[in-house]
């Protein structure tokens, strides 16, 4: 039975699916809803709090229906984009380029991503197709066995934090409470007669809700057993900085992304930064917990390991060598949260009938940000979508003897998941903090 409008409702994390979360639960009438997060907006460590992330549409799905899930919630997402006025001034339909350099990664092209077969995708053979993507100066490299696939339009990139805090605003113009810092700072599900009634924060005050909803991404299996099926994982990104004639020159490009080495998309407009990512299987920082599982433990960094630095200038040797030796003037840790089949998690607790789960973005999450949310309080009314009901599941089954070495279809860097424990303190990058 959906709550009623006027139901107290916690939504513990004011990130991607949180502050999603908030907004949807505003617009369909919910006027007690308090969001909860340790840092002021945008987080620091939120994944969402970042100058860009690539978009695409959905297409039809295949006879079988066997990716109708992936491609109903992009197609969802999409139409936020393009259509809700709190989303649609930060997105940038201005292509995407998908590529790959080995044999095993062209495989992959091909056979997984069908770019080749795709009617939407002009196919590019050599460093010249490439370069005929991008207005003269941009691609100085020699792509050296580049191959891939040039899509116009219904793709490109967003403005993230600008959405972010677009959906913030949104929701708090809404009634939706934020409180932030350590009157915030959730440090345990508060649980009485077999069920979740609220959290306590750092400050030792306790929140009591009618319903509580776990939206804290990466940091969810610090507040409760997810029984594995989140694996927190990090990605690394750096900045470069640009002229200003340079910023014209990049503006509007298509996204260029590599599914072996990184991707890049225009310079930001805030301070005229070109952010480049290195691509590769994630990195984890294990240890083990007090009741001796493994367990990979989220952690915050404005810096990089020097190996992602050293990464991060390959990729630009091969596409822009003009750029390839400019310093970094800023780097920082990604983390998200992967589930074993990278469906997202978002379910009633089976044992906790007042706690709703909205985690497990598993490295797509933030195209979602539009209507993540959306499904998370069509769940708490009881009409979400059957086949997405059963695909966002709790699913514990999926996670027993878990390959946690799983690199989940990505590749890049050693083509394996990395752990920040194998990197020395000698081993980061120096470079200014923007906490």
């Amino acid at each position: 039975m959906a709550p009623s409008k006027d139901a107290s409702i916690l939504v513990v994390g004011a990130g991607t699916f949180g502050c999603s979360t908030a907004l949807h639960l505003a617009r369909r009438g919910y006027t007690n809803v308090t969001v909860l997060d340790p840092y002021e907006l945008p987080s620091p460590i939120s994944a969402g709090n970042d100058v860009n992330k690539i978009i695409e549409e959905g297409s039809p799905d295949s006879d079988d229906g066997s990716n109708y899930v992936s491609q109903r919630i992009l197609q969802v997402a999409y139409e936020g984009w393009i259509k809700d006025p709190v989303f649609t001034p930060y997105f940038h339909n201005t292509g995407f380029i998908i590529a790959a350099h080995t044999p095993a990664g062209l495989e992959q092209l091909t056979k997984r991503e069908m770019v080749h077969k795709k009617s939407e995708y002009e196919w590019l053979d050599d460093a010249a197709d490439f370069k005929k993507t991008m207005p003269e100066g941009v691609l100085t490299g020699d792509f050296p066995n580049w191959k891939g696939g040039w899509k116009k339009e219904g793709a490109g990139w967003v403005f993230a934090r600008g959405a972010l805090m677009s959906a913030f605003r949104a929701a708090q113009s809404l009634g939706v409470k934020f409180v932030t810092g350590d009157p915030g700072n959730v440090t345990k599900l508060m649980e009485e007669g077999g069920d979740i009634v609220g959290v306590e924060t750092k400050d030792g005050k306790q929140h009591r809700a009618e319903l509580t909803i776990l939206a804290a991404g990466a940091n969810a299996p610090q507040l409760l057993d997810m029984k594995d099926q989140l694996r927190p994982t990090a990605w690394t990104l750096a900045h470069i900085k640009m002229t200003e004639e340079e910023c014209k020159l990049y503006k509007d490009l298509p996204v260029l992304f590599n599914l072996e080495s990184g991707f890049f998309m225009e310079p930001d407009a805030e301070r005229g930064e070109l952010k480049i990512c290195d691509e590769h299987p994630g990195y984890c920082n294990w240890s083990t917990s007090p009741s001796g599982h493994r367990q990979s433990v989220p952690f915050a960094k404005q810096q990089v390991p020097l190996e992602s630095e050293a990464r991060v200038r390959e990729f630009l040797s091969h596409t822009m060598p003009h750029l390839s030796s400019r310093p970094l003037v800023f780097a920082r840790i990604c983390w998200c949260a992967d589930t074993p089949d990278r469906n997202f998690l978002i379910s009633h607790h089976p044992d906790y009938k007042s706690l709703v789960l909205a985690v497990g973005g598993s490295g797509h999450g933030f195209m979602h940000i539009t209507s993540v949310g959306g499904f998370v309080v069509d769940l708490v009314e009881g009409g979400l979508e059957s086949r997405l009901r059963e695909a966002f599941r709790w699913r514990p089954e999926t996670a027993v003897d878990r390959d946690w070495e799983n690199v989940q279809g990505r590749r890049g860097g050693p083509n394996k998941v990395m752990n920040f424990g194998d990197v020395g303190e000698d081993e980061w990058t120096s470079l200014e903090s923007r906490l």
